[in-house]
């Protein structure tokens, strides 16, 4: 990050990594990002199962609201043939 895009608040500094799904997760670690915290959402390579119904834009309302200012990365954990 550059100076300019430093975040503040009392979480700066702090890492998250987000493996949570559906609402309540994702929308806690999207406070805590509010507050400063440097959010980093796992995701499986089909996405959130809250990004599949009701697509805007290719993404629902939901799941834009709930991980805004969030980075993300698709890790595909499971083996073949599983």
């Amino acid at each position: 990050m550059t100076d300019e895009m430093q975040k503040t608040g009392p979480f700066a500094g702090i890492k998250i990594v987000d493996v949570t799904t559906v609402i309540s997760g994702p929308c806690s670690t999207g406070i805590l990002g509010d507050q400063g915290a440097d959010v980093i959402k796992v995701e499986p390579p089909t996405g959130d199962i809250m990004g599949a119904r009701g697509k805007v834009a290719g993404f629902t309302p939901a799941f834009v609201s709930c991980n805004r200012g969030k980075r993300s990365v698709a890790l595909g954990l499971q083996k073949a043939g599983l």
